[in-house]
């Protein structure tokens, strides 16, 4: 056994490289967060912000917003262009006929995901659903900036321990029970029960 790696219960641990641990696990790195977290709340809020004063997500017309974005994208895959076969079927299927449902599911998602990020609170699970949201508009054929907003999500996703050190979820995660604050006797008992 290497000397850089300990046996704790039955599993190796394999101790992380230095610039990981650093973007990942330290509070030294949450102004980098926080900048990225700033940039992608703020493009959610706005985003989900606009489709809520629109009258074509939300309000009269619910709905008609989305309807359009989804006959669009039925357009690309009948062309064969940027839509897969299976996720027009879903569109055409699914979303289409509950288009008012999905409608305020996009806009108050969209408004709830920015002010998560841009908060700091529950920041991860604020990044996976904008990055689910990335995806759902990526397999419809819109691509503009959602590439770049998935990959930002997906960092932070993965930076979520120390990505809302600058927010509400510093003190908020502790109260919900995150696993840095079992007790080390907590922790050494789940380990030798896995």
């Amino acid at each position: 056994m290497k000397k850089n790696s300990f046996r704790e219960g039955q599993y190796m641990v394999i101790p992380e490289n230095p610039v990981s641990m650093f973007l990942f696990n330290s509070v030294y790195s949450a102004w980098i967060w926080l900048a990225l977290r700033l940039y992608l709340g703020y493009t959610w809020f706005t985003a989900g912000i606009k489709k809520l004063s629109s009258g074509t997500w939300t309000g009269e017309n619910a709905g008609a917003g989305l309807e359009g974005f989804v006959k669009g994208a039925l357009a690309k895959a009948e062309g064969g262009d940027d839509v897969t076969g299976w996720y027009a079927t879903f569109l055409e299927n699914v979303v289409l006929p509950n288009s008012k449902v999905f409608a305020h599911m996009v806009a108050f998602g969209e408004t709830l995901v920015g002010l998560g990020l841009i908060l700091g609170l529950l920041t991860g699970i604020a990044a996976f659903f904008g990055g689910l949201m990335n995806v759902s508009f990526l397999f419809a054929g819109s691509i503009s900036v959602n590439p770049i907003l998935f990959i930002l999500a997906i960092l932070i996703v993965l930076a979520w321990k120390v990505a809302g050190w600058y927010g509400l979820d510093r003190w908020a995660l502790p109260l919900l029970g995150t696993p840095w604050t079992r007790s080390s006797r907590e922790t050494k008992e789940q380990t030798t029960h896995i």
